[in-house]
């Protein structure tokens, strides 16, 4: 069964930081690329970044290039989230995702529950 445990949401002043985790069970994780994605209150959801299973290749909505990374370590079958330079704007539901296979051009089939990172000072 497909896992996906989202942790490290908070509080954060703008211009702070918050570096999000993903700890996934259930499936090899180094065969599927991950994504994180987001969702305001009363809003759509927002696809904000995608890595690839075999670490290579990562992308980004253009938005948070410079300001957010993502990462993962397959030993720990956890994938990350680092944000920085946080704005009110980022107050945000955050979920990572699985996608159907290791390219991000394929659809997301599994979810966390999400974690609310909030930005305000």
């Amino acid at each position: 069964q497909v896992q996906l445990v989202e942790s490290g949401g908070g509080l954060a002043q703008p211009g702070g930081s918050l570096r999000l985790s993903c700890a996934a069970s259930g499936f090899t994780f180094n065969n599927y690329a991950m994504s994180w994605a987001r969702q305001a209150p009363g809003k759509g959801l927002e696809w904000v970044s995608a890595i690839s299973g075999d670490v290579r290749n990562a992308y980004y909505v253009d938005s948070m290039k410079g300001r957010f990374t993502i990462a993962r370590d397959n030993a720990k079958n956890t994938v990350y989230l680092q944000m920085d330079s946080l704005r009110p704007e980022d107050t945000r539901l955050c979920y990572c995702a699985r996608h159907l296979t290791n390219s991000y051009a394929s659809d997301m089939d599994s979810w966390g529950k999400g974690a609310l990172v909030t930005v305000s000072s």
